[in-house]
């Protein structure tokens, strides 16, 4: 059965996204890698591992200040401190942290019914770090941090474990150790706990994408010589608000010459007749992520260009049919060409142009394809991955590039691709030109003269 897409809004008469299991699901898969180590405690700054470990979220104004912070120990359930009234909001609406699966976390006057408990303390707490800074440094407030990390691992036993950090600043990671806390690196076991989804976490990537497919068929009737990158963007950005997105990301748009190289950022660049232009439209629905490119032609499309897109499309096909649980990372960017073959001097230099990543939470999570690492450090395919493949192939005649990527599960037998904007071929937008007579082709250079046997040198 094909990965299912619902609508945004909870009904009484459908069973859709049972967010209570991909509450305690997440955790559940966070203890697991947990154990597996030898950590006694995951202390996450990283907005996208506190959502992941305790399922708040207070808004994406946030998500560059490192201001709020959560720990999760052997011996108790997430704790989350957070910025100012947010903690009290999370007192009321968020009941999951009032109550543990651990018997130290558990409050021991309280009834217990079943592996879930009341808990002795309540996980949302009021607590800040430092602004970035911004707090004048012997205003104490990294040390405060630390003071209340020590606390919980003294309370449970486990100061005299390491414990894992994803991001920290400075002075919180000196405070941590003047403490005589053990502070070691916590990414891993995050990004282990993340790697495989559950189906929860599948539905909600699958309807990120619906998205995005909505935001190109719009940007595919909106594009046109005149229309400036920056404007796509604009357009973009508001079909996916509209629709519900938390958090545009960001949108690529990149068009004529600038494809090759690819800048990687948009501009007030104008669209002109005959250009090629791609776009990567990253946005965030529920906390789950993007990352979906498609390419298009402006008019028309010159032989070069179509060559292009052939060539990256047949390289994402070839990685796309090898993908299945036992394949590795090193098996799929074999069939991917070297960064040498497309203008590069080496991997790092093309780094992300034929790529691939996980998503989730984040747009770049476990695993990587790429060249330049999983050949030396291949990882291992396994059911309930999702990932995005993205490939990239510049035009021979300088002017152009294709850039395709596609969004796919791994299935018990292969992989079911989730993005679903036509991208089997190089789509044209814009105006079709009437010529005396018939329609201009949509096969043809934007260079007038190369369109003749005489342009060409042919006679």
């Amino acid at each position: 059965m094909p990965i299912p897409t619902f609508g945004m809004n909870d009904v009484d008469w459908e069973a859709r996204i049972d967010r209570d299991a991909l509450r305690s699901g997440r955790v559940a898969r966070l203890r697991v890698e947990l154990e597996r180590s030898d950590l006694g405690g995951l202390l996450a700054f990283d907005f996208s591992n506190i959502r992941y470990m305790s399922a708040t979220h207070i808004g994406t104004w946030a998500m560059d200040k490192a201001i709020r912070f959560s720990l999760i120990t052997r011996n108790s359930d997430p704790i989350v401190w957070d910025f100012g009234s947010a903690a009290k909001h999370h007192d009321l609406y968020n009941p999951w942290l009032h109550t543990t699966t651990t018997e130290m976390d558990a409050d021991p006057h309280q009834p217990h019914h079943g592996a879930v408990k009341p808990r002795a303390e309540s996980g949302a707490r009021a607590g800040i770090s430092t602004l970035r800074g911004a707090f004048h440094p012997d205003a104490g407030i990294a040390d405060e941090v630390a003071r209340k990390v020590k606390r919980e691992l003294e309370k449970f036993g486990l100061l005299n474990e390491p414990l894992g950090v994803d991001i920290v600043e400075m002075p919180i990671l000196l405070a941590l150790q003047r403490a005589g806390i053990s502070v070691v690196d916590g990414q891993q076991v995050f990004l282990n706990a993340r790697a495989v989804k559950m189906k929860e976490e599948i539905q909600l990537l699958t309807q990120a994408a619906s998205m995005v497919d909505a935001a190109y068929d719009e940007l595919y009737r909106f594009l046109k010589p005149g229309v400036r990158e920056n404007e796509t963007v604009g357009l973009v950005s508001k079909v996916l608000y509209d629709l519900g997105s938390e958090y545009v990301e960001g949108v690529n748009a990149i068009s004529g010459e600038r494809c090759s190289p690819h800048p990687h950022v948009y501009s007030d660049r104008l669209i002109r007749p005959g250009d090629p232009a791609f776009f990567d439209i990253l946005h965030s629905h529920q906390g789950y992520r993007t990352c979906y490119y498609r390419t298009f032609a402006v008019g028309s499309a010159s032989p070069a260009q179509v060559d292009a897109y052939k060539r990256a499309r047949e390289y994402m096909d070839r990685a796309i049919a090898l993908v299945k649980p036992g394949a590795t990372t090193a098996d799929i960017v074999a069939v991917w060409p070297k960064a040498e073959e497309f203008g590069f001097p080496d991997e790092e230099a093309a780094f992300a142009l034929q790529y691939g990543h996980g998503v989730g939470l984040s747009i770049w999570e476990k695993p990587i394809f790429s060249r330049l690492v999983s050949f030396d450090h291949p990882e291992e395919l396994k059911e309930g991955m999702v990932f995005a493949l993205e490939t990239y192939w510049p035009s021979a005649d300088g002017i152009g590039a294709a850039r395709i990527e596609e969004e796919v599960v791994v299935t018990a037998d292969g992989c079911e691709v989730i993005t679903k904007f036509p991208a089997e071929e190089l789509l044209v937008a814009g105006p079709k030109y009437h010529a005396v007579g018939f329609d201009l082709p949509t096969l043809r250079s934007s260079q007038s003269h190369l369109n003749t046997p005489w342009g060409r040198g042919e006679e």
